[in-house]
Parts: structure tokens; sequence; C-alpha cells
């Protein structure tokens, strides 16, 4: 039987439909895939940036951003800039001195800073390590001259740090020495606490810096734990208030970075 005109037109448009809706499919279905990759690559993006915020930060001297990336939940807060050298090794190079000159030893001293003086003791008993290598570089007359480039102000978070040769935090990278010893079990450093800084998770990452505590402070540990403490403060606590009540040029954050008036340590001696 032949097929009338109107038949055929309307076999024809039948078909038209039929191929508008597989294209409108085949449209459909390549939309949901490219959504689909970018929703995968978002979530990426997203799992990368934690992955890397979590191995970034903590690299160095401590900072007061430390406790609020510790409030937000991640493992480890972020650092300031220091030396990328490392000792990895777990030992000490021949040039530094042995932790048992100082053992069961109690060291007592001054530190002057912009003329105002600073009663310290340091412990060669729960620290010796430490303490032998202050007490060496003391001795050796290492600080005169040497700056307290930082200064942090936060309520939670406040030392300042010293021994720096400029005006940054960066450390001779081949003097670093360890171990850690007598890190606070709870992560808090009293007023009046001197501790050792260091490169981040490195226990043998210490240092010529050291950072005296003027508030109570938290300091959650890395991976390779968390700050030796070397000593206290004996007397004028008032000289580093002093300094952090006149502000600081801020850097990292509004409450990190450098002294307002430059602090020079003027001399720091050990007996």
């Amino acid at each position: 039987m032949a097929i009338r005109p109107r038949d055929n037109r309307e076999a024809k448009r039948r078909i038209r439909q039929m191929e508008a809706k597989r294209e409108l499919r085949r449209a459909q279905g390549k939309r949901r895939r490219r959504d689909n990759v970018i929703a995968v690559g978002a979530a990426a993006a997203v799992l990368i940036a934690a992955v890397v915020l979590q191995l970034t930060v903590f690299n160095s001297n401590p900072s007061e951003s430390e406790f609020a990336a510790a409030q937000a939940g991640l493992s480890s807060p972020s650092a300031s800039p220091s030396a990328t050298a490392t000792n990895s090794a777990g030992t000490n190079s021949a040039d530094i001195p042995k932790a048992d000159t100082a053992a069961g030893k109690t060291f007592t001293g001054q530190l002057s800073l912009n003329g105002g003086i600073v009663g310290v003791e340091l412990y060669g008993t729960t620290a010796p390590q430490a303490a032998a290598v202050y007490k060496s570089l003391t001795d050796a007359g290492y600080y005169s001259g040497l700056k307290c480039p930082r200064l942090t102000t936060a309520d939670n978070f406040s030392v300042l740090q010293c021994g720096a040769k400029g005006a940054d935090t960066t450390d001779d990278p081949n003097f670093h020495w360890g171990p850690l010893e007598n890190t606070p079990a709870n992560n808090t450093y009293p007023a009046g606490t001197i501790a050792v800084a260091r490169t981040g998770n490195n226990a043998y990452g210490n240092g010529h810096q050291f950072f005296i505590v003027y508030k109570d402070t938290v300091i959650p540990p890395d991976s390779a734990g968390g700050y030796t403490i070397v000593g206290k403060v004996t007397g004028g606590m008032d000289v580093v208030t002093k300094i952090a009540q006149a502000g600081i040029n801020p850097g990292s954050s509004a409450t990190d970075g450098a002294p307002v008036a430059p602090v020079t340590i003027d001399s720091f001696s050990l007996k």
C-alpha cells in the first residue's frame, strides 16, 4: 500500500522528535559527567589544601596562631620563618658541647635587654643538653649585640623571641642540635619560662634562639614534640612586659611581629 504524503510527513516529524530527544539526553549526560568531574575536582582541591595546611603548619619557631589552629581542631599549628636546613640524623656534631658538662648543675645569670636586667636560671638537671649549649654560647660572648626580633601579644600566646643576628628569626642552618628535653606534658609554658626555639617536626632542630614567655602560653606539639624548657626568669620580668606593652609592628598577624622599639641583647652571662 502506498504511503500517503501526510503519513510520510508525520513519520519524518516523529523521527526528528526522537532524534531531538536523544540529543537532549546526550547533552544532559555530558553536563552531568562534567558537573561530577568539577565536584570531584573541588573535593580533591579541598582535601589537598587541608593536607598542605597540615604539612606546612608549625614548621619552625612557635607562633600565636598555633593556639587558634589547635582550637580549630588541627593537629599542628602554624609557624614563623627560620632556617630550612635541619639535622634529622638524631646526633649532634662535634662542635656541640656534651650534655654531661651541665648535667646536675644549675646555672644562674643575667640577660641584659636594652639596658634592662633580667635574672635567669638554667636547668642542667632536667635539660642538660640545652643548658650545656647556652652555657657554652654565653661563655663565648655569642649573644652580645644580637636581637630579639619577634614578639607575640595574644593573651594565649605571649613570647619574646631572642638570639637572632638580624631583623627576622632566621638562624644558622649549620648549628642544629637535640634532643628535646623537659617538654611540658600539658603543652603549657608558664609565664617566666625560658624555652628553646627550633625548626618544626625535628627533635634535633634546636638552634641559638630562645623565647621568654611573659604570660601563660599553650603551644600544641608537632610531630617531634614540644619545646625544651631550659630555664626560668628569676627577676626583672617587668623588662620583658614593658617591651611587650610598647606593642609590635604586625608581621604574620596582628599579634605577631617585631617589637615597636628594636630589642638588643647587651649581654648574657651565666655562672
